[in-house]
Order: structure tokens, then sequence, then C-alpha cells
């Protein structure tokens, strides 16, 4: 979700602490969770990590809609974030489903 770093570069300077600073957080906890996961023992926790990955994510999807009606990003830009953040969910979702499979 580097996209998302890029994206908020143009957000107001007094949202560097604010939505600026939670959507970046978000966004690296994806991938920092399912990184995490990967070095625990057990399905168990990879799946507790995969859920903790989809909760950044669903919040990331509702920072994106915030910045867009607080029109911090146009549509074009809202759009492609939000379909990002809709396809890496899905990956998130088969991810899941795989490792509960296994037990």
């Amino acid at each position: 979700m580097l996209d998302v770093y890029a994206s908020s570069k143009a957000f107001p300077r007094d949202e560097i602490f604010g939505l600026t600073s939670q959507m970046r957080r978000s966004s690296a906890s994806i991938g920092m969770n399912i990184a995490e996961g990967c070095c625990r023992k057990g399905d168990a926790e990879m799946a507790r990590f995969l859920q903790m990955s989809m909760g950044s994510a669903s919040e990331l999807e509702y920072q994106l809609l915030l910045a867009h009606d607080l029109e911090y990003f146009r549509n074009p830009a809202y759009e492609r974030l939000t379909a990002q953040v809709v396809e890496v969910k899905k990956m998130l979702s088969s991810l899941m489903q795989k490792v509960k499979g296994v037990n």
C-alpha cells in the first residue's frame, strides 16, 4: 500500500499527526501483521494476525472514505486506492480460509 504514502503527501499540513498518520499506520500494519503471523507457531496464531491485518485494512478503507469526504482526494485517486484495499481484503480472506483449512 505504498500508494497511500504517496497519495497522502498532498493532505493539509494540519493532518500530519491526524488522518495522514492514521492512514499510513493502518496501511503499514496490514503487511506487518502478516509478517509477524508468519513467524509465530501454529495456524491459530497465524489466523489471529491475519484477522488483525483485516481489521487494519477495514480501518484504511474507512479512512480513505473520510479523506474523500473531506475532499483530500479527487475521485480517481480515491477509487484506485479503495479498489486496492478491497483487493487486499479479498486476498486476506482467501489466505484466512486456507490457514483455517490446514487444521
